[in-house]
């Protein structure tokens, strides 16, 4: 009882302190992190210490995977180089640059070691930075990139962690065996993580209930996390692999009610469980210094060097960052000058007709990759880094969620081993409030603009135009699409189109009018919704008069608000 009425009051804190923090327009980590160190000194509270198995496994699959699902694929890949960079090299050159510093200040504590901390505190936890940046619009490309480097960055760092603690236990014996390790890791990860992505689609495209594909759906994640571990691979990645796997292809493969209700289950999991990590984050805090020998090194001295260990990652950071954004601007360069070598070489494919299918085929290949590769282009021309992108992007380096577990996870033998879990939750905390409470006045300050909602929707109605286009094209041969014995009303032809074609207008009004000028989609869209909210009026008068069944009134509710989120959609 004690412990369920814990999780409830911990949910009930989480709901009113993230709304708390919305008014307050600071990003709810901050806050919960803030409220759970209050609370951890509050009279009768009694310790609370979480084994980190539980976090590793029970919160962070879920969390990623939640994640991984809602990442564009294409986005992934326009920035694969940047986010390799920043989750992969600078967290290896972060783990190094604070570890060193870290062991040349506890002269007990072997290199090693001191990388294995350096790898629990150098992994940027993305979701402090992005809910921030989402509300006050950042660039979807900075977007991006932060979501992905917090993607794939956490298994950079557990997996240098289990290196690093493996060499100090002498059970790598070479740093070549260290580099072997990695690489045997993040391949077999990405292995098991197509397998289970493949498998996920492949399961959940023969299953007609949305329940049921849901509850498949929440296995996923664990489903690739333990093979992954057990194989002494990451499950991070095997994770990250499954769920942009299952994002990208879903689509294609599930219904369009097994995918809303998926988002709609992964969303409040996810919220939850993220923001309930760094109210835990603080809730610790008095615990772990009641742990402290004062003997081996004080509580005082050990946030002293978590502060110091923060800085040197805040200067790594912008040490990588900012030349980083320098080199993305002189490929973007080269990238022009590809380009227009493509284009001439294509230009002298299309003067000569392919004689053969080999030929046609070159051909079409061509044309493929030169239009993918204009259109990254252009991508990068409107959503470009700058040096203000730099800045709020060397500035987003919150820690959290991996560095609360991987703390509690080295081995009980290390030296100055409580003192060493205080300095990684220093980092988190410091970096939470400092950067987290700051980075949305560097925002406002640098005045960066965020996507053009103008030309977005004009993008939209442009393709909306060309789906239309091809969708529209079934109803000159409607015999091909339903079958040859059936008669058509010209009718009910000539209504499927009018529908078809009332979404692209909609899309088209948005651009050329105001979005609160009463256009004719507008005024369709209001009264249709006071028709939908009468309805439902008289849907709870006929449940609560008990004339039909229960199963034909859920029914009919479940038709009326799929109606009337359709409508609040646009």
């Amino acid at each position: 009882m004690e412990i369920a009425l814990v999780i409830v009051l911990g949910v009930l804190l989480i709901i009113g302190f993230s709304l708390f923090a919305k008014r307050l327009g600071v990003a709810a980590p901050v806050v919960l992190v803030v409220v759970g160190v209050v609370i951890s000194y509050l009279p009768g509270v009694p310790e609370i210490e979480l084994p980190h198995d539980i976090i590793l496994l029970g919160v962070l699959p879920p969390i990623l995977y939640a994640a991984a699902i809602t990442v564009p694929v294409i986005d992934f890949r326009r920035n694969v180089g940047t986010i390799a960079s920043l989750s992969v090299l600078l967290v290896i050159a972060s783990a190094f640059g604070s570890g060193f510093v870290l062991f040349m200040l506890l002269p007990d504590l072997d290199l090693a070691a001191a990388v294995a901390l350096g790898a629990v505190i150098s992994p940027p936890d993305a979701v402090a930075a992005t809910a921030i940046g989402k509300r006050l619009g950042l660039p979807p490309r900075l977007v991006t990139v932060l979501e992905g480097e917090g993607l794939l960055n956490d298994a950079t760092a557990l997996v240098l962690l289990r290196s690093a603690i493996a060499v100090a236990a002498g059970g790598v014996s070479t740093a070549l065996a260290g580099v072997a390790d990695f690489a045997y890791a993040v391949a077999i990860s990405v292995a098991i993580g197509l397998v289970v992505g493949a498998a996920a689609v492949w399961a959940r495209s023969r299953i007609n209930d949305a329940l049921v594909d849901n509850a498949i759906s929440l296995l996923v994640p664990f489903l690739a996390f333990i093979p992954a571990e057990e194989l002494r691979a990451s499950g991070v990645v095997a994770v990250v692999v499954a769920g942009l796997y299952v994002g990208h292809n879903a689509p294609r493969y599930v219904s369009a009610q097994s995918r809303i209700a998926e988002r709609v289950n992964w969303r409040s999991v996810q919220f939850i469980l993220e923001h309930g990590v760094f109210l835990l984050m603080g809730v610790q805090i008095r615990a772990l210094i009641d742990d402290i020998d004062p003997a081996e090194l004080s509580a005082s001295q050990a946030v002293g060097i978590g502060l110091l260990a923060t800085l040197t990652l805040i200067v790594i950071r912008f040490l990588w960052v900012n030349p980083m954004v320098f080199i993305l601007h002189r490929r973007a360069q080269r990238s022009e000058q590809r380009l227009l070598q493509m284009r001439l070489g294509l230009a002298e494919l299309r003067r000569t007709p392919p004689t053969d299918e080999r030929g046609r085929r070159r051909r079409a290949r061509a044309e493929r990759l030169y239009n993918r590769l204009r259109a990254d282009l252009e991508h990068v021309r409107r959503d470009g880094l700058d040096w203000r992108g730099g800045l709020v992007l060397s500035w987003s380096g919150m820690r959290g969620v991996v560095t609360l577990a991987a703390a509690q996870s080295l081995p009980e033998e290390t030296p100055y081993r409580a003192q060493l879990i205080l300095i990684a939750f220093t980092v988190a905390l410091v970096t939470l409030v400092v950067q987290g409470g700051t980075l949305p006045w560097l925002i406002r300050m640098l005045r960066i603009q965020g996507a053009d909602r103008n030309w977005e929707n004009r993008k939209l109605a442009e393709l909306l135009a060309e789906l239309s286009t091809e969708g529209l094209q079934v109803l000159d041969h409607p015999e091909r699409a339903i079958g040859d014995d059936v008669q058509f009303d010209p009718k009910v032809i000539e209504r499927v189109r009018r529908d078809s074609t009332l979404r692209v207008d909609a899309a088209w009004e948005r651009v050329r009018r105001e979005p609160n000028s009463s256009t004719p989609h507008r005024q369709y869209r209001q009264l249709r919704r006071a028709v939908v909210l009468a309805e439902y009026e008289a849907l709870l008068r006929a449940r609560r008069d008990g004339i039909y069944p229960s199963r034909v009134l859920s029914r009919a509710q479940a038709m009326l608000e799929l109606e009337e989120t359709r409508l609040d959609s646009h």
